[in-house]
């Protein structure tokens, strides 16, 4: 996949695909609330293997039950395809993905 930085229209389009994210700084962002600490470490665990295999890290913050994910492609400065896509496989992840 080429990483190259979409422009706000092509942000803003494909932002209305993923409901249930936000944009937030430039950012692509999603909350996530578990039952525990266990729970949420094992989610992030989860989401740094899928985001290691596709070469793309996330910024992850946890604290307790809660984590915050936001996404954006460092070597582009911005979002790209690629965050769509790592969005959209934490999305089935969870069983929350409309495919």
């Amino acid at each position: 996949m080429t990483r190259r930085k979409l422009n706000v229209e092509e942000q803003e389009a494909r932002a209305k695909e993923f409901p249930a994210w936000s944009m937030v700084a430039g950012k692509l962002q999603r909350e996530f609330l578990f039952e525990d600490f266990v729970e949420a470490f094992g989610f992030m665990s989860r989401v740094a293997l899928i985001a290691e295999s596709m070469d793309h890290h996330p910024d992850l913050h946890n604290v307790y039950n809660r984590v915050t994910l936001q996404l954006h492609t460092h070597d582009v400065g911005g979002i790209s395809e690629l965050d769509f896509e790592l969005a959209a496989r934490i999305d089935r992840l969870l069983g929350t993905s409309k495919s």
